[in-house]
This record gives structure tokens, C-alpha cells and sequence, in this order.
């Protein structure tokens, strides 16, 4: 302690977030495996648990503050989250592997809807029991062709259904002499899904066109699992084959509850999220990812700084406890999220100046908390501590603890416990 307080929560700021751009440093000449990776960051979730409990939580307690605390925590809690939100859909969740995962997984689900939403229209996919056909709905692919290629040859196999999503396409039918054009919602190629037979037209984009496709291989290895399905289709290309043909018009009624039925189990069905998903969502984001990659390590750095210079005026010494679980948690996540940032093509200088950004902007806020909160009641302080610890144990939940549990599985507990037994026994050295 130096004797004045806005330098000691400077340096206490500081020393709490300094292990952010040596965490950054180790990434650059070290990889660690998943587990590691995983270990690593449960013990820094674990670890900031603990300081939040017993240096803010049970502080408040003791001092006949829950309620005000409890208030706190959850307007902490819900502002953490808007932010986190608006960060993300900004690209922000490319910061640490967890924000992007559980991003991904959410942009998937809403695409998966709206798939489902589209093939409600669809006659074939309305004579099948929608309960045992959401199954398929995760396998629908996503294509896009420039303006003249060709996404069907005539003559090919009946191996694709396609939706048109947007653009515009011409079907060519040379041996007659035929020319028909198809635009958004058409589908094309139900037929030949059912039967094998080869397609009739040759598919030709007009424009720019993209399509949602289903595979014959994975429509047809959804069916043999089911044999309610298995039946069904028999039904269909046995005696339904002629109407499907002739009308192709289904009711908003027919469609709508066949959709809800259809997407009713969705979660959990969806294929796991892989390397193209990043790269689909990175390039979109590639203008401002930089920025909302660092507002978002900066969110998630705010309530600490607050904490440490209020923790003073509340104790009047900066608990050991409390700036090990910082420290300590802070540590795994610049590692993770570093390495996270060299995969998305981040240079070194780039990475590293962030986290060293953050860490003086951590002492900063150290600072501002200090001084902004000299004069205020303990209720008050109870109030400010509240909101730091339900920002924080949000951010724990949505990204710290899901990465760990993504990347090392059961690895997780153990060291989560660890790293919270470590922050309290800082209490008593």
C-alpha cells in the first residue's frame, strides 16, 4: 500500500490484470492440448467463484445487504448480457471459443427454423410425419452458384431436392424444346428424390442463385431408421405419386402446423458445429471483428476493475483473495482467446496490444471505482459490488465454464474445484 488510495487501486488494477498480456505472450510460443486448454480455464472459473463469494457476496451478507446485493447481481446479470449480445452478433464472439460456439449453435438453430419453415411447403415433406422428420432437417445444406453454372444436368441421377432461396433459374428440357424459369420458394427435384428417377431438365442459374439442398444419400438414411417413414414414402411413390405431380399448393394452415410439429424437438439435432461455420461467420464480421473482438474483452474486464477499487474503501486493504481469483482467471482466458485470435489471422502486435490495452484500462477503472465511490453509503457499495459479481457470474456461465466443458469434458469439475479451493486458501496466507 502506498498511502493513496486511487494509486493503490491503480496498481492493485494492474497487478490483477497483468496476467492478461503474459497469457497472450505464452500463446505465442506454446499450444497446449484441449485438455490443458480446458483444465486451465475450469481453474480460472473456479478460482473467480471463489473471490466473488467470500470477498464480495459474503461481505454484503454479513453486513445485512443480500437484498440490496441480490438486486444488484441481477441488473448486473441482465446488462452483462444485452451487451454480450450486441458484441457478439458484431463479431465479438469470435474473442474466446466458447462465445463462438454457443453463438454458432444459436445462429444454427435459427437457420434449422427457418428451413423448417420453408419445407413446410413442401408437398413431399407434408405427406411425412413431421415428429419423425425433423430429423432430416439438420442435413439440409446451404449452396450458392454464380449466374450460368449449372445445378442440375439433364439426365443426372434424382440425388438432390432444392429449395430456391434466392436468385432465379432456368429449367432447360432439350429434347422437347422446353424453357421454364423457377424464382424464390420453388422446389425442384421432389420427384426425383421419391423415385431415382434422373432429372428431366437441365437446372441452369439465371442469376445468382443460392439453394438449400437435400442429398438423396441423407434423405434416404433418415427414412431406413424409421419405419413409420420407411412406410410412408412407400405410400407416396406407390399411389401419391400423381398428385404430388399435378398440385404442388398446400394450405397456410397445413403448413404452419406442420412446421411446428416439425421443428418441436429441434434442439440437440443439429450437426456439430465445424471449422467452415468459423469461416462463414468471420468473413461476414471481417470489417469490424477487430473492434468487437475487443469491446468484448473489455466487457468482460469491466466489473473486476469496478471491484478492486471498491473493494478497498469497503475493507480498506485489497484482499488477497480476491486479486488471486482475478488474476488467476484472467490468465487461461488470454491464453484460450489468444490462440483463438492467431487462428483468426490476428498478428501478434495486434493481440498483444489488446491485452495490454485491457490491463491498463483495468487499472484505470480500479481507479474510477475508487474515487466515484469515496463518499457512498455501505448499501450503496453492497449495490455497485452487486453488479460487478452478476456481470461476472454471467460471464463465468455463458463463456468461461461452456469452453472448458467443450474442450476437456469431464476434466472440467475437478479443476474448477481446484481453482476455487486455491482462491480460498489465499485467504489465510
Amino acid at each position: 500500500m502506498t498511502g493513496t488510495p486511487w494509486f493503490d487501486a491503480f496498481l492493485f488494477g494492474i497487478i490483477s490484470a497483468v496476467s492478461l498480456p503474459l497469457g497472450a505472450l505464452l500463446s505465442f510460443f506454446w499450444k497446449p492440448k484441449s485438455k490443458i486448454t480446458a483444465a486451465l480455464m475450469a481453474f480460472g472459473g473456479g478460482a473467480l467463484l471463489a473471490a466473488l463469494t467470500i470477498d464480495l457476496v459474503a461481505v454484503a451478507v454479513h453486513n445485512g445487504h443480500f437484498w440490496i446485493l441480490a438486486f444488484g447481481c441481477i441488473i448486473g446479470g441482465i446488462f452483462y448480457f444485452i451487451l454480450n449480445q450486441i458484441v457478439n452478433n458484431n463479431g465479438g464472439f469470435l474473442r474466446k471459443t466458447g462465445t463462438a460456439i454457443l453463438h454458432l449453435k444459436k445462429i444454427r438453430h435459427k437457420n434449422l427454423n427457418e428451413l423448417a419453415k420453408r419445407i413446410s411447403r413442401v408437398p413431399l415433406f407434408q405427406q411425412l410425419p413431421a415428429d419423425e422428420l425433423q430429423t432430416i432437417i439438420p442435413f439440409i445444406q446451404h449452396r450458392s452458384y454464380k449466374a450460368g453454372k449449372h445445378l442440375v444436368h439433364h439426365d443426372d441421377p434424382g440425388d438432390r431436392l432444392l429449395i430456391i432461396e434466392t436468385g432465379k433459374v432456368k429449367l432447360i428440357d432439350e429434347d422437347k424444346n422446353i424453357t421454364l424459369f423457377a424464382e424464390q420458394n420453388a422446389v425442384l427435384g421432389e420427384i426425383e428424390l421419391l423415385t431415382g428417377d434422373k432429372h428431366q431438365f437441365s437446372i441452369i442459374a439465371e442469376t445468382d442463385v443460392s439453394v438449400f439442398m437435400v442429398l438423396k444419400t441423407d434423405f434416404d438414411k433418415i427414412v431406413s431408421q424409421s419405419t413409420i417413414l420407411t412406410k410412408k414414402v412407400e405410400e407416396i411413390i406407390t399411389s401419391q405419386i400423381e398428385i404430388l405431380k399435378e398440385n404442388h399448393i398446400v394450405s397456410n394452415e397445413k403448413a404452419e402446423a406442420w412446421y411446428k410439429k416439425a421443428v418441436s424437438n429441434l434442439d440437440g439435432k443439429s450437426s456439430s458445429i465445424n471449422s467452415s461455420d468459423f469461416k462463414t461467420q468471420s468473413a461476414k464480421h471481417v470489417g469490424g471483428a477487430a473492434l468487437a473482438i475487443w469491446l468484448g474483452i473489455m466487457l468482460d474486464g469491466i466489473p473486476e476493475s469496478i471491484v478492486i477499487g471498491s473493494s478497498l474503501l469497503t475493507t480498506g486493504a485489497m484482499s488477497l483473495s480476491l486479486l488471486a481469483g482475478l488474476f488467476l482467471s484472467n490468465f487461461p482466458e488470454a491464453l484460450s482467446s489468444s490462440i483463438g485470435l492467431r487462428d483468426q489471422k490476428f498478428s501478434k502486435m495486434k493481440i498483444l496490444f489488446m491485452w495490454t490495452t485491457i490491463m491498463l484500462l483495468t487499472g484505470v477503472g480500479a481507479i474510477a471505482g475508487n474515487i466515484f465511490f469515496a463518499n457512498v453509503s455501505y448499501s450503496y457499495l453492497a449495490l455497485i459490488d452487486g453488479l460487478a459479481a452478476g456481470a461476472m457470474l454471467t460471464m463465468i456461465a455463458e463463456t468461461m465454464l461452456p469452453e472448458a466443458f467443450h474442450m476437456g469434458g469431464s476434466v472440467t469439475g475437478l479443476s474448477t474445484l481446484i481453482g476455487f479451493l486455491t482462491t480460498i486458501a489465499c485467504k489465510f496466507i
